[in-house]
């Protein structure tokens, strides 16, 4: 599949092969594209635990729940645990100065590495505590997670994210941490439904969402590009398909699937 079109296609797949095995080497792919994404401070905070249901302990798959559509974990060949170490901020320092020696960060080797010292990296460490309870390490976590569903979908497989209730247990099973917090349980497998998955998902209007030099002016929308975007397959025909809930009635029972 073209990147272009594993993006037009990038969404969630619910329904997933409970009985296809994921091929590591897959899942390899998709964590070496999470690990290549751009970090603030290069701090490299996001983690993964992958659970592979075949070799995993029941005290591992059983401590994987999610209040909401619960069912794809139970069923899910592969669950990636997607957490962020905040101890990995307390290094942000020797980061930044890889960056330096990589000579992506500075002109003047000795002198960037200088002004770390005296300047930056003291800043940043009296920062720290709000650094720690804003967004923006969340935000490249998410940044990390969105190329692994690209690189995912470029492989023919499905993902889902579901969030949960169940993080303490998750990170004792695990041992994981103290440092860590549970960002999001990826459910990972072959889709059992179609790949338009029953065509494009509700959105709000573009114009409300995106605004040109202030709020109250919306940014203007090119049909023009539309137009190239769907002829690309970046953009699809809204859902629900004609034939969706024939496909959704055949999905419960062959997955023996809650009707709700």
């Amino acid at each position: 599949m073209e990147v272009q079109e594993a993006i037009g296609t990038r969404r969630s797949y619910r329904f997933l092969l409970p009985h296809k095995p994921v091929e590591l080497e897959k899942v390899q792919k998709m964590l070496e594209a999470a690990r290549l994404a751009s970090f603030w401070g290069n701090v490299q905070a996001l983690r993964a635990v992958v659970v592979h249901r075949e070799t995993a302990t029941d005290a591992v798959t059983k401590s994987l729940f999610a209040p909401v559509a619960g069912f794809q974990v139970d069923r899910a060949p592969v669950v990636i645990v997607w957490y962020l170490d905040y101890g990995a901020l307390d290094e942000q320092g020797e980061r930044l100065k890889e960056l330096v020696r990589a000579r992506a960060l500075g002109i003047e080797e000795q002198a960037a590495l200088d002004y770390l010292d005296q300047t930056l990296i003291p800043f940043f460490e009296a920062a720290m505590p709000l650094i720690k309870e804003g967004a923006l390490t969340d935000m490249d976590c998410g940044q990390g997670i969105a190329q692994a569903t690209l690189m995912a979908i470029e492989q023919g497989l499905g993902t889902c994210l579901l969030g949960t209730t169940n993080q303490e247990q998750i990170k004792a099973n695990l041992g994981l941490p103290e440092t860590a917090k549970v960002l999001v349980l990826m459910c990972v497998g072959y889709p059992a439904e179609s790949r338009e998955a029953g065509g494009q998902r509700p959105r709000l209007p573009f114009e409300q969402m995106f605004k040109l030099n202030g709020y109250d002016t919306p940014f203007p929308r090119s049909e023009t590009v539309v137009e190239e975007l769907t002829e690309a397959k970046m953009l699809q025909a809204s859902a629900p398909l004609p034939w969706r809930q024939a496909e959704l009635d055949y999905l419960q029972k062959a997955l023996d699937l809650p009707n709700f």
